[in-house]
């Protein structure tokens, strides 16, 4: 196949990349540095000129409400467009489990609008739902510490099942190469924990010795939880990564600033 990653220099791009490669596919990674900008729609046709797939796990520079929206509705809808315009026979996009249950946040609202451009699309697609990475925790201790005004971090004890970007990458992957289903495929860790309590851990493991206190009213990027906002509410492809062995690796990091 020709596959195209949007996004394929960040994190989950450039290990799907190598993984799609090395099964023997053309993998081209696209991103703003390579000459594809899909802000802008330069070199998006002619990146995906002869293209079978294209896979979109770009993200805002920027979670400014108005900002994060402009970028996902704006490159979305040039996206699309483009992939129409090449005959692509599937699109793939990256999200997050619990989106639709997230509107009270800028950042997901400007998610859920990107799924309905792909939703109102004449391109067969799947939309990939993962919880969030191993490798996002210290952005959610950062957003939250930033809400807070003395060395107490607020966070939610809703659950949260988070699993490691190898997994997502080896997901998006199989995804790829398959058929496309129109909805939405979820994946997640195999573990599940209360966020308060896993963030106190990743912050203790790096020497952070910030406390942790447990507030059902904290927000998650905007958005106050329920329990089970964050968690699959059925079905899901388990990675199988623990986050143990990935925290053990976080000590000799310096501490979370």
């Amino acid at each position: 196949m020709n596959i195209v990653v949007i996004g394929g220099t960040g994190l989950i791009g450039s290990k799907l990349v190598t993984l799609l490669r090395a099964r023997g596919h053309e993998a081209l990674a696209a991103s703003p540095n390579s000459g594809v900008n899909t802000l802008t729609g330069e070199g998006l046709d002619a990146a995906l000129e002869g293209c079978d797939v294209v896979v979109d796990v770009a993200n805002s520079p920027s979670f400014a409400d108005d900002a994060v929206l402009e970028f996902f509705t704006t490159s979305g809808r040039n996206l699309l467009a483009a992939a129409r315009r090449a005959g692509v026979r599937h699109h793939v996009a990256l999200s997050v489990v619990g989106t639709q249950r997230l509107a009270e946040s800028g950042y997901f609202r400007a998610k859920i609008a990107q799924e309905e451009l792909i939703r109102a699309s004449s391109l067969p697609y799947t939309i990939v739902h993962s919880t969030q990475f191993f490798e996002f925790l210290g952005a959610v201790a950062t957003a939250a510490a930033a809400a807070g005004q003395d060395d107490t971090i607020a966070l939610s004890p809703a659950f949260i099942q988070p699993i490691a970007s190898d997994d997502v990458a080896a997901a998006l992957a199989d995804v790829v190469l398959g058929a496309p289903v129109n909805g939405i495929v979820e994946i997640a860790g195999p573990d599940r924990f209360r966020l308060s309590d896993l963030v106190r851990d990743y912050l203790a493991a790096r020497g952070d010795t910030r406390t942790v206190r447990a507030d059902v009213h904290a927000r998650y990027f905007g958005a106050e939880l329920k329990e089970d906002t964050l968690v699959p509410q059925g079905p899901a492809r388990l990675g199988a990564s623990r986050i143990g062995n990935w925290l053990q690796a976080q000590a000799p990091a310096s501490r979370l600033r």
